[in-house]
């Protein structure tokens, strides 16, 4: 497996050196390959084992910060303490949500995202604790199109957060981001220096708050606000690797 370009290596070298140091990524599209079926997602070869050996060094905290449901992304990540844990795209960590759930917004948000699909084949609704996300990736582009038309245009009567993905658009009844989440961790764990890894639009929001020697990697193509780039989940487990290697060395 080839190692990460010369910039990033020593961009992550820099990193390796703070004394309590934050490593944080994306789980979709970063450390699982993107699938047609989002339950079917599984980290790549070797991404768990190199998160937890990265966690379980001195001074370092590991978080995966995803969009999908805490419940899920335990699941689906096989992740364990002390990997941190943020679900549904900051807003849930491990003690509870950050604010009180509109449930009656969110179980009307989920209805009309069900009519919408259910008149679109390869359309399907993800429900989600603070919200619902509906998934394009399976319908023929006109179809999936459409349905994203007219779910944008149902939600001009819901005080509900939007958030465009890959493939994906996603109703949140709780206004917070990626970026305020991975604040939040650095600010209670007092890490001087941030790693995140995305792929997704919504990951973005992390890049745009990264300065000093914080070291934002972006995982496939896209415009981003992130420093460096790398192809696929594949090289996000070098990326760790290499990070690891650096802090233990």
């Amino acid at each position: 497996m080839p190692g990460p370009p010369a910039a990033l290596r020593e961009a992550l070298s820099a990193a390796a050196r703070s004394p309590r140091l934050l490593v944080a990524a994306d789980f979709d599209g970063t450390l699982a390959p993107i699938v047609a079926h989002p339950p079917d997602a599984r980290p790549a070869p070797g991404a768990l084992a190199a998160l937890t050996a990265l966690a379980e060094l001195p001074g370092v905290t590991v978080a995966l910060v995803s969009g999908r449901a805490l419940a899920d992304l335990r699941l689906l990540s096989g992740a364990r303490a002390p990997i941190r844990l943020v679900g549904s795209h900051g807003a849930e960590f491990e003690d509870g949500f950050d604010a009180a759930i509109d449930t009656a917004l969110r179980e009307q948000i989920l209805a009309a995202l069900t009519d919408i699909a259910e008149a679109a084949p390869g359309v399907t609704v993800e429900a989600k604790p603070a919200g619902a996300a509906l998934h394009i990736r399976n319908a023929a582009p006109s179809v999936g199109a459409a349905a994203l038309d007219r779910a944008r245009a149902a939600a001009r009567n819901w005080p509900a957060k939007l958030t465009a993905g890959k493939a994906v658009l996603e109703f949140s009844v709780l206004h917070t981001d990626k970026g305020a989440a991975v604040q939040r961790l650095r600010d209670e764990l007092r890490c001087e220096t941030v790693v995140f890894l995305g792929d997704d639009v919504t990951d973005e929001t992390v890049f745009d708050r990264l300065g000093g020697a914080d070291v934002g990697v972006k995982v496939g193509q896209g415009p981003t606000a992130a420093a460096h780039r790398v192809e696929d989940p594949a090289a996000v487990v070098a990326v760790l690797a290499f990070l690891r290697a650096a802090r233990d060395g």
